[in-house]
């Protein structure tokens, strides 16, 4: 699902609920962003503020616009969270880039917490990835002009980095801009994070995917939202192309 902030369109990844039971969509904090691409530092990165309204479209191209499916508000952002909090640690700076929009309750059934085309996902991902795992993902950018055969992504972890704040890996075909915050799961379908970069040096065509268990971890102990939790998908988990 395609998420549009300010103009500006992600890739949904994840589908998180509460102790009240509200439902929140994940995608990248970077694409609450104000400054350009090259701002990646969260804890100095400018940002939109809590509350900005978030619209879930399906289809939307270059050609065109999609459909609306439903509206959500922006609850919660890792860099305005560790902005606000004057985080001075370097790699949760660096690699924390995950936000949370709360859906509207009136679209709240609509949500499938499924990953499209993959299933899952079976659970968090809590050991990160070694060089060599194998990796799946689902792009939705705007940029593909409705070739959804492209969507499906299988690829390679090169490992971590950051300690263990981001795998740097390699798929078929790379993520592209628009496919910001898309979700990927390791080779047992669990959740492992959420696409936040794309490499030109030294990594060339590699993405950077942000660990979802440190940035899980951080927005229950710092973001407010009491029993913040991952809803495993409904669909299972089916590895093949």
């Amino acid at each position: 699902m395609q998420m549009y902030t300010d103009g500006a369109q992600c890739t949904a990844n994840f589908v998180f609920t509460d102790a009240a039971g509200s439902t929140y969509v994940g995608y990248a904090a970077h694409c609450a962003g104000k400054g350009a691409a090259t701002d990646t530092n969260g804890c100095d990165a400018a940002s939109l503020p809590l509350g900005t309204r978030v619209t879930f479209v399906e289809g939307g191209s270059l050609l065109t616009e999609g459909t609306e499916v439903g509206h959500g508000t922006l609850a919660y952002s890792s860099w305005l969270t560790m902005q606000k909090n004057g985080e001075r640690d370097d790699n949760a700076c660096a690699y924390n880039d995950f936000a949370l929009v709360k859906v509207d309750a009136a679209d709240a059934s609509k949500v499938n917490p499924s990953v499209p085309f993959w299933g899952g996902p079976v659970a968090l991902n809590t050991t990160g990835t070694a060089a060599g795992d194998t990796v799946y993902s689902y792009g939705n950018s705007s940029l593909r002009a409705g070739l959804t055969q492209l969507s499906p992504k299988q690829g390679t972890s090169l490992g971590s980095e950051g300690e263990g704040w981001s795998h740097p890996v390699y798929t078929v075909s790379p993520g592209v801009p628009g496919d910001s915050g898309s979700a990927f799961l390791d080779a047992e379908g669990n959740a492992l994070g959420a696409l936040s970069t794309l490499a030109i040096a030294p990594l060339a065509g590699s993405n950077g995917v942000g660990d979802l268990a440190h940035e899980l971890g951080y927005a229950q102990q710092h973001g407010g939202i009491a029993g913040l939790a991952l809803v495993p998908g409904t669909e299972p988990f089916s590895p093949l192309l």
